[in-house]
């Protein structure tokens, strides 16, 4: 049996009609930059996040961009994050000429120890991103209430996060901006690239959307130096199809986690992701833990079944943030999972013996 990471077909599959209608509808109409199309997902998008406004954009990078500098983030400033994470969440704050502060992570669910976010806050520090990781939202009130302590603000890194919660709130509505990734493999994913930042700040939210097209208040007016990340039209009509499908496709990937951790609940050698009590996950990725991960991940390949790695070295181990001065040891919690997790194949429309197959794989390994 094959057992494919992701499968982008099978969803199509399932959606055909509706994905050809979508792209049809631009075709047809020629709105193909920006346009009508991006609008109607940003208003429906907007209100599935619990929020006033959404910002549709190039790329989730793009997004994590212009939501810092609408923010004000500049040059001399700081901004504090997680070293486990895709490397955007720190080019965004390389990219407004700020510098990347790394905290680490909590060992339970693997996104910011919001008890260790004071003592990295310094007098340039200008904002906080918070990390939804595979799913599952960081511990949002204690960063909330320090960063309102400390006068920074809050943007939620939610690419991996749609439709996630934290007690009972939507990520991306808790902080000052939400940013989204619409990558295809996202729970909800593009057919190509895309990105959103979601506020309920009118003024963000009309800051952003002149960044994203270069500036501009009104056509060929320039109230800012702007950049060129707007959303284009086929992505946006292909997205406002996928939307309304989202939660089921999300109850999919719950119930395929739920299978997955009651095969492997009793396999030694193997830890499986927890669900925080104060969260809604829905699992972007199965990562599990695994002292022998790179021998798991090779032999399950040789028996057809394709998994990942998500991620393994810190961003401060990299070598494009050699500068900022970090060494092995810094973050002890993150550098461990970077040479544990394994992340096992995950979408919607994975069968339960596929799920089995992985499992039986995965014991007959530890046997």
């Amino acid at each position: 049996m094959k057992v494919n990471f992701v499968d982008l077909k099978m969803q199509y599959s399932a959606i055909k009609p509706e994905i050809d209608r979508a792209i049809q509808d631009v075709i047809e109409s020629t709105a193909f930059a920006g346009g009508p199309f991006v609008a109607a997902f940003e208003k429906d998008f907007a209100a599935f996040c619990g929020c006033k406004h959404a910002v549709g954009s190039s790329s989730g990078t793009s997004a994590l961009w212009m939501a810092l500098l609408a923010l004000g983030v500049g040059p001399g400033d700081e901004v504090i994050t997680v070293p486990n994470t895709f490397i955007a969440t720190a080019e965004a704050i390389s990219f407004c000429g700020a510098t990347p502060v790394f905290v680490d992570v909590d060992d339970y669910t693997y996104t910011m120890n919001p008890e260790l976010l004071s003592d990295a806050i310094t007098s340039r520090t200008k904002a906080v991103i918070p990390v939804h990781l595979y799913g599952q939202t960081a511990d949002m009130d204690p960063i909330l209430e320090v960063a309102a302590e400390h006068g920074v603000y809050v943007v939620e890194d939610a690419c991996q996060a749609h439709g996630a919660t934290y007690k009972g709130r939507p990520a991306g509505s808790m902080g000052d901006v939400g940013c989204f990734s619409f990558y295809p493999g996202k729970n909800l994913g593009a057919y190509g690239e895309a990105g959103a930042a979601v506020t309920s700040n009118e003024v963000l939210a009309g800051r952003m959307r002149m960044f994203r097209d270069h500036g501009q208040s009104t056509r060929y007016y320039h109230a800012m130096v702007g950049w060129n990340s707007r959303m284009d039209g086929l992505q946006g009509s292909i997205l406002r199809a996928k939307l309304m499908h989202l939660p089921k496709w999300n109850d999919a990937r719950r119930a395929h986690a739920a299978r997955y951790s009651a095969l492997l609940k009793d396999v030694a050698g193997i830890t499986t992701p927890v669900e925080a009590a104060y969260a809604g996950h829905v699992y972007h990725l199965y990562a599990v833990r695994c002292k022998n991960r790179d021998e798991l991940l090779q032999s399950l390949a040789e028996q057809g079944i394709s998994c990942g790695i998500h991620y393994p070295l810190g961003l401060h181990l990299q070598e494009a943030y050699a500068s900022l001065g970090y060494g092995r040891g810094s973050f002890p919690v993150a550098e461990a999972l970077a040479g544990e997790e394994l992340s096992l194949p995950m979408f919607a429309e994975l069968m339960a013996e596929q799920i089995a197959f992985v499992c039986e794989k995965i014991r007959q390994f530890f046997a």
